[in-house]
């Protein structure tokens, strides 16, 4: 199946686009500083399995935060409800994606939620798997599967680049290997999780994923069961309470659905039984939120009446 383009999308593509201007491409990791902070896109995804764009919805993208939602659907599937939050926890956090500190001052030191980089990393501890390889092809199967693209693959690029400058998440492994959090050897969860993180494809993909998850876990093209209806909707609301990072709160209010971020730009929407949203826009707010794609979202659900609440 193919998009079809729309003028009113490329109508509001217009409206923001002069915001990239106020927003930086994530520099911090080598690799992604090469985007072009011009570039911006989005696909709707319906339920009913028709897709629209705007902008050069095809460009493909790292998924980088966006990966711990759909991993975290594995891991419980996996694991199982009980077993994955005996070890992170629930609750959103003000603090940035990447702190620390509240490891070492909650009690017990297990992540606060599964959308922060230790309790992401915790999770990715939890893929079943008798070696590294086996971990990482069940991971990109089920995202595979997700997006209908049996050629999805990584970015090795950007995956080395990430591996090479994880100094800040190593420490967060072994912080909770020494509380028991996680079990595994460090280096081979760092090159599975860099690899999950640097996961690529592009607003179409990312929009059907999200129509996957509008649906409770239906694939919207074949009817099939991807994921049980009670982890789509613990994943949903994680998206809504902790999805966009610090923003999470106000993004609530201004928008009011479920959505996560990555820092390459990306953001993937669920408007809960009829869409799926897939965005790309690099240039980032302070907050590491796509800043032309935050607004965009608002002006959508200002015009169509998205929110939950």
């Amino acid at each position: 199946m193919t998009c079809q383009t729309n003028e009113d999308l490329q109508k509001l593509i217009n409206l923001v686009s002069p915001l990239v201007e106020k927003g930086k491409v994530a520099d911090y990791i080598p690799a992604l500083a090469k985007a072009n902070k011009n570039d911006l896109s989005i696909a709707i995804y319906k339920s009913n399995n028709e897709c629209m764009y705007a902008g050069s919805y095809t460009k493909r993208f790292t998924l980088q935060s966006i990966s711990k939602v759909l991993v975290l659907a594995l891991a419980l599937e996996d694991n199982g409800v009980e077993y994955v939050f005996d070890r992170v926890g629930m609750e959103p956090t003000g603090d940035p994606f990447n702190s620390i500190s509240k490891l070492e001052t909650s009690i017990p030191s297990k992540p606060l939620n599964p959308m922060i980089n230790a309790g992401a990393l915790a999770v990715t501890n939890m893929i079943k798997g008798h070696n590294e390889m086996e971990k990482w092809e069940r991971i990109i199967h089920f995202v595979k599967r997700l997006a209908n693209n049996s050629e999805l693959t990584y970015d090795a690029e950007v995956a080395d680049s990430e591996l090479e400058t994880a100094w800040l998440n190593r420490s967060l492994c072994y912080f909770m290997k020494q509380h028991k959090v996680i079990d595994s050897d460090i280096e081979e969860l760092m090159r599975i999780y860099t690899k999950q993180c640097a996961i690529e494809m592009n607003c179409f993909e990312l929009a059907r994923i999200g129509a996957v998850f509008a649906l409770n876990g239906v694939d919207p093209q074949t009817g099939e069961r991807l994921i049980p209806v009670q982890i789509a909707r613990i994943c949903k609301t994680f998206m809504v309470t902790c999805g966009m990072y610090n923003a999470s709160g106000e993004f609530a209010i201004k928008v009011g659905i479920p959505a996560k971020s990555g820092v390459a730009g990306g953001i993937l929407a669920v408007v809960p039984e009829k869409y799926g949203i897939g965005i790309f826009g690099p240039s980032l707010d302070e907050k590491g939120n796509s800043i032309a794609g935050i607004r965009l979202m608002e002006e959508l659900s200002k015009q169509y009446d998205f929110s939950i609440f």
